[in-house]
């Protein structure tokens, strides 16, 4: 059997993005697998667009990222109590190709914040959004990383054995989940 291909999406554009190095490290929790990273740079929504050129090809790919993909980690930052403009961007925009991608896939869920509840409300936001794309939604365990600029080590590890231990849980789940 091959090894299971995994899709790492952050909410987040910044190269040194929390959320990037939370998805590195659920990465190397699942353990062997095919690692892909979502691209979210991706034009505004824009239904006139869609009318008059169609799906852009970078939707496309996302799209077809998601539907091959075994399992799915997606990574939220916090931002006004809310998911980013860009994830939900992605979100309309996948929602508008062919197809059902996200139809019955593994999906683990999780995010990085600087405050305290580590982006708690907008992972029930991202939950709640994702609910009508009908994807295999893992619930526990939850994973909101708080206080995340400081919460890796310089070599990208979590530096909380309890945040590396509830991170090794979720990828476990969403492993099996895959693998079934």
């Amino acid at each position: 059997m091959s090894d299971p291909k995994l899709l790492l999406i952050s909410g987040s554009l910044r190269r040194e993005a929390t959320n990037r190095k939370l998805l590195t490290e659920a990465a190397r929790l699942f353990g062997t697998a095919e690692v892909v990273w979502a691209d979210l740079n991706l034009p505004l929504y824009d239904g006139d667009v869609e009318a008059a050129d169609g799906i852009p090809a970078a939707v496309q790919t996302l799209a077809d990222q998601i539907a091959a993909a075994d399992a799915v980690v997606i990574s939220t930052p916090e931002y006004n109590k809310g998911i980013s403009g860009v994830l939900k961007n992605a979100l309309d925009w996948v929602s508008r190709t062919e197809g059902a991608p996200w139809a019955d896939t593994p999906v683990a869920v999780m995010s990085a914040a600087a405050g305290r509840a580590g982006g708690e409300q907008a992972q029930t936001m991202l939950r709640s959004l994702m609910v009508p794309f009908g994807p295999h939604l893992l619930t526990a365990p939850a994973v909101h990383l708080a206080g995340s600029g400081t919460a890796f080590e310089e070599d990208g590890r979590l530096s909380s054995e309890r945040y590396a231990a509830s991170v090794g849980k979720l990828m476990t789940a969403l492993r099996a989940a895959a693998t079934t």
